[in-house]
């Protein structure tokens, strides 16, 4: 992957179908000033954003935050936890979205969502994305680009038909009931942050795929902060548009806070299209996330914290099937076993804590002498932000959320003691 490549990667990462939704929920909280919200989280992410920029730039490693960590701390719990964290959320993001798929296929080509139905296209969107991610990055490239343009035309579709009624509205008004007089405060725009901040989550992803990109030093931080920044004006003008279209009140009301907007702005255009829009946004999350599980599986079977069988590579392809064909196990399972909002959900919120770790970690490495430095340095008091901004985050998680996570957390730590990794490395 050269630069191009690794910002569509990241770009695609970021935006997801997530946000047709999550715009109703944000302009019930943030009213009108819903931009300002997407702008408060965007900050908050470009902390932990610039240390994994800085991280990348020195250990560009497919392990990910397990190895950073692992070198950092040298404690493979703390490693194999935040490492597994990371498939688990990667996982059950992938089966959710594999589910989601089959509800858009089946809407759109007009069938009944039976549960053999269901099962069957779940079953084939899941062995396509493993046939692509096995072919190799090349094609998982591809893929990943057909998918972001897709998903970014949506958008920009609702910026275009939308432009003409911007500046109609108070940008700054909020709902009456969200505060005494309805203004600006710092808990309001701080609790709008909390919805939008996980839209801006990719780093982990795009860090794990490091091995396979061209001049990772160089490369690394710069798609890091390019993705972001492309990320967030996106999202602002797409919240300026929704806003200046639909009364948020509305908004918050509707199912489809977006195709409502383009209903208002644009009535002639087939508001079903946003259906067919979707199924490329799922697919690039699915894909995206199927990438980042086995590039941090291998990583972790080649430090010796799970069985280094998972860590081979295909003679041919170059790919590590092995550990594409044990996510592929787990993901059929987790698909096909229900409802798996709640879980996704609460891995979301554990990786509030695998950004904490990683903040950490580069405060440690930045203060041992002997740490070879890396083409993007900064100073200490952003990860030390970062840290502070995640816990406030962190803070604000609900409480089923944080159970399950913390359930979660205790089944991979009962893991870690039945396997007992022995022999870890951490490759220089």
């Amino acid at each position: 992957m050269g630069l191009g490549a690794l910002v569509i990667y990241g770009v695609g990462d970021m935006l997801g179908a997530g946000v047709y939704a999550l715009m109703g929920k944000v302009a019930g909280v943030m009213g009108n000033a819903v931009w300002l919200a997407f702008a408060a989280s965007m900050v908050a992410a470009a902390l932990t954003g610039l240390s994994y920029a800085s991280l990348g730039s020195r250990h560009p490693r497919a392990a990910g935050i397990a190895y950073i960590s692992q070198r950092a701390f040298g404690l493979p719990f703390l490693s194999y936890l935040v490492g597994l964290a990371v498939v688990a959320s990667g996982l059950t993001s992938f089966a959710a979205g594999a589910n989601a798929f089959a509800g858009y296929l089946l809407g759109v080509l007009g069938l009944g969502a039976g549960g053999g139905a269901v099962s069957a296209v779940v079953i084939g969107y899941i062995a396509v994305l493993t046939l692509i991610n096995f072919r190799g990055m090349r094609e998982s490239t591809w893929l990943n680009v057909l998918c972001t343009t897709v998903e970014a035309a949506g958008l920009f579709i609702i910026i275009a038909v939308g432009m003409r009624f911007w500046g109609g509205v108070n940008y700054l008004e909020t709902p009456a009931t969200a505060m005494a007089g309805g203004g600006i405060t710092f808990p309001l725009v701080l609790g709008g942050a909390v919805l939008t901040f996980y839209s801006f989550v990719g780093f982990e992803d795009m860090l794990n795929v490091t091995e396979e990109v061209k001049n990772p030093e160089r490369n690394f931080p710069i798609a890091v902060l390019t993705a972001l920044a492309i990320t967030t004006v996106i999202y602002i003008a797409v919240a300026v548009t929704a806003v200046s279209v639909v009364p948020h009140a509305e908004l918050a009301a509707s199912g489809q806070p977006l195709v409502e907007v383009v209903k208002r702005a644009a009535p002639w255009f087939p508001s079903g299209a946003f259906s067919f829009i979707a199924l490329f946004a799922i697919t690039n999350t699915g894909l995206l996330n199927y990438i980042m599980g086995s590039r941090l599986v291998y990583g972790l079977a080649r430090q010796g914290l799970v069985p280094r069988a998972l860590g081979a590579v295909h003679p041919t392809r170059h790919t590590p099937h092995r550990a594409i064909l044990a996510l592929l196990v787990l993901v059929l399972i987790l698909a096909l076993s229900g409802n798996v909002a709640q879980l996704a959900s609460a891995t979301s919120t554990l990786l509030l804590g695998v950004f904490i770790v990683v903040n950490a970690s580069l405060i440690v490495l930045k203060r041992r002498p002997d740490e070879p430095r890396g083409r993007f340095e900064i100073p200490t008091i952003i990860p030390v932000a970062g840290i502070l901004m995640c816990g406030v985050i962190l803070s604000h998680a609900t409480r089923p959320a944080l159970l399950t996570a913390l359930a979660l957390l205790a089944g991979i730590a009962l893991l870690y003691l039945v396997m007992r990794p022995k022999d870890v490395v951490v490759e220089s």
